[in-house]
């Protein structure tokens, strides 16, 4: 059960670091780039650091603002196909980010399930 959680802690981390230099690198020509970098690379290089330091609730609030960046993803990739793969790369991380983040609790709730049934 350790050996789970330490690699999803792993795929959480680089799911994380992805991310951010996906936004670094999809808003490096903006207008807002200063904007895009407070809204869009700060957020996951905090909660990378987060998970890196082992706070308890750092892949949680992962879980919730890969919702965020999942439904940027999703409106992107619907009103821009121009943009290519820029919206639907993050679509992939915010999903990697979401089941790295929620892998944990639900291998334990599985197995506390097996458990009881034996």
């Amino acid at each position: 059960m350790k050996a789970a959680w330490s690699m999803s802690r792993v795929v959480l981390a680089i799911s994380l670091a992805l991310l951010a230099l996906l936004y670094l690198l999809w808003h490096r020509g903006d207008a807002h780039f200063v904007a895009a970098l407070i809204v869009f690379v700060a957020p996951p290089l905090l909660l990378l650091a987060g998970v890196l330091a082992g706070l308890r609730a750092a892949p949680l609030l992962s879980g919730i603002a890969a919702l965020f960046w999942f439904s940027h993803g999703v409106m992107y990739a619907w009103t821009y196909p121009e943009l290519g793969l820029w919206p639907w790369a993050g679509i992939a991380l915010s999903l990697s980010v979401v089941f790295s983040a929620s892998l944990p609790g639900i291998r334990a709730r599985f197995a506390h399930r097996r458990a009881t049934k034996q």
